[in-house]
């Protein structure tokens, strides 16, 4: 009877303390980084289509200081990010700050203002090729945004360029 008591008490002990080391668990640490938020707002990045948010997620998230080429020495670092039809050169500061960009994307999804407004100057006209070009300046903490297409009808072409609000450019 002593025995079953002794072995009901060591029990009861084990159990307790397994209980307070689930209790006791902690959590790996976990590091925030913020995104270059200023860069995704200029370029409209919830706007634009999927292989360009590819990219531009891309170039926001990258980090400088992880890279193999990195060094404290450098000023600057230009980066070039590649996809088949397009592709972004970053320039980051020494810190990862992402100072400007310029893509080129080909073939990419039309905004409605822009199709509007070439079906309403050039009816019967098909875009035949299109190229998305952003400028993206940090200090300016504005994004360039511009299509240049190329429009045919029957042997006729005609190079256009237009913004994203489908406003036609010189």
């Amino acid at each position: 009877m002593k025995k079953i008591k002794i072995f009901l008490v060591l029990l009861i002990c084990l159990a307790g303390m397994s209980t307070q080391s689930f209790a006791q668990i902690t959590l790996p640490e976990v590091v925030i980084r913020a995104v270059k938020y200023k860069y995704l707002d200029a370029v409209d990045y919830k706007g634009a289509p999927q292989p360009v948010k590819v990219l531009q997620a891309t170039a926001a998230t990258y980090n400088v200081k992880t890279s193999e080429y990195y060094n404290d020495d450098y000023e600057g670092y230009f980066v070039t990010f590649y996809i088949p039809n397009g592709k972004v050169l970053a320039a980051y500061d020494a810190n990862g700050k992402l100072l400007r960009t310029a893509e080129k994307y080909t073939n990419v999804q039309l905004p409605k203002a822009v199709t509007s407004a070439i079906a309403t100057r050039f009816p019967k006209w098909a875009i035949t090729k299109d190229v998305y070009k952003v400028q993206f300046y940090n200090s300016k903490g504005e994004a360039k945004k511009r299509y240049k297409l190329l429009l045919e009808n029957g042997d006729q072409r005609v190079k256009v360029n237009i913004n994203e609000k489908g406003e036609f450019q010189d």
